[in-house]
């Protein structure tokens, strides 16, 4: 499946909060949603490969609706689209997981090299597969320039906003007629399904032609209840500090002990990667006052906003999960399909038996990747919800 691996090397790349294209403009405001900013060309992770690569700021809203710059990459392979109409255009959500901005996936693309960005380099394989299929590819940084992991809204109109920029761009063969397709895996899924969720309403002017995710992301305290404990307890941890910096007046942070309070403060800017690593087989109990504190009505009310099935997305959908997810528990996309299935959607969902959620995300691309092929040359779906 894979075309070619890139293994990024160390660069003398700043990381966004110190680089000065990432800054806000003055006018940010001023500007329509998915408008860009400024361009730059990079070379794709610094290195001398077949793609034309660069970086847009863009403008988009965050989840108050606030004006603020997005940043993507988009990237196209250095040959032509041999297909019917014009070159597809994927929008790839990288699983960010993040609270700091050197965990951008921009900044990685970019050839900056940090341990934090693991996802971003272990995702190259699917970018790659894309880029080999002739299909061009954007990749927002969907948590915004203030690394909001847990915003659903801020990540959707991100995505959203990404795709208009690369449109405008307008790289070698990609234009309006362009067919558009949206693909993520565990965060990433979050903030694909979160787009596709808002898209009807925030950007009337996109028409997926099928979306794409797996290891979705769907009830945050199960979610978070089932690695407490376990070598990924720092997934856990992650959630934890996202609710504390995003939701400052939920009372969360004052259900921690001194060590959590402690914990969420020099976390602040952690890479998902760095909380995995230093919490291994930790307990959250050991940091707050409360037990359970994932199901505490203050914790609660601050992650039922941001749960997927709010809405049905209209475009067709590929979700799959691993019965045996180690990570996102199966029984919460049991319960998002049947959200989704109830409001009408069209769904070809997959319970793969792959053992666990990282094989789940590499053995069942091809099936993902061929479903957004079929929808690029206008084969029609079966209506309805179906097993496959």
């Amino acid at each position: 499946m894979v075309a070619f691996a890139c293994v990024p090397v160390a660069r003398a790349v700043p990381t966004p909060d110190q680089d000065p294209f990432y800054a806000a403009p003055a006018d940010v405001g001023e500007y329509p949603a998915g408008a860009m900013l400024r361009t730059r060309s990079i070379a794709l992770y610094g290195l001398p490969l077949p793609v034309s690569a660069w970086q847009v700021q863009y403008r988009t809203n965050d989840g108050n609706g606030w004006p603020i710059p997005g940043m993507a990459t988009v990237l196209v392979p250095n040959w032509p689209w041999f297909g019917p109409g014009q070159r597809p255009l994927l929008s790839y959500q990288i699983a960010e997981d993040s609270l700091g901005a050197r965990c951008a996936p921009s900044y990685a693309l970019r050839g900056g090299w940090d341990l934090g960005a693991a996802n971003t380099y272990i995702d190259t394989l699917f970018i790659a597969e894309a880029l080999r299929r002739g299909w061009a590819v954007v990749a927002s940084d969907h948590e915004g320039p203030d690394s909001r992991f847990l915003d659903g809204a801020e990540s959707g109109r991100t995505v959203l906003d990404g795709i208009r920029a690369a449109r405008e761009l307008a790289p070698d063969g990609v234009g309006p007629a362009s067919p558009i397709g949206a693909w993520g895996y565990s965060g990433g899924a979050f903030a694909t399904l979160w787009a596709a969720q808002l898209q009807p309403e925030y950007a009337p002017d996109i028409q997926f032609a099928g979306i794409t995710s797996g290891g979705v992301p769907a009830d945050w305290p199960a979610m978070a209840r089932g690695v407490d404990g376990t070598a990924q307890a720092g997934l856990a941890m992650l959630v934890l500090g996202a609710i504390a910096k995003n939701e400052p007046d939920s009372g969360v942070f004052e259900l921690l002990n001194e060590r959590g309070r402690a914990a969420v403060v020099e976390d602040a800017a952690a890479c998902g990667p760095d909380f995995v690593v230093k919490y291994v087989n930790a307990h959250v109990d050991d940091f707050a006052t409360v037990p359970d504190v994932f199901f505490h009505p203050y914790f609660r009310a601050a992650t039922d906003p941001q749960e997927l099935g709010g809405s049905a997305p209209v475009a067709p959908m590929y979700l799959y999960h691993s019965t045996t997810d180690d990570v996102i528990p199966v029984a919460g996309f049991t319960d998002l399909l049947g959200r989704y299935c109830a409001q009408g959607a069209d769904i070809s969902s997959v319970y793969s038996a792959l053992p666990g959620h990282d094989a789940t995300a590499l053995g069942e691309a091809p099936g993902a990747m061929d479903f957004l092929a079929d929808r690029f040359a206008g084969i029609p779906v079966a209506p309805g919800c179906h097993d496959r």
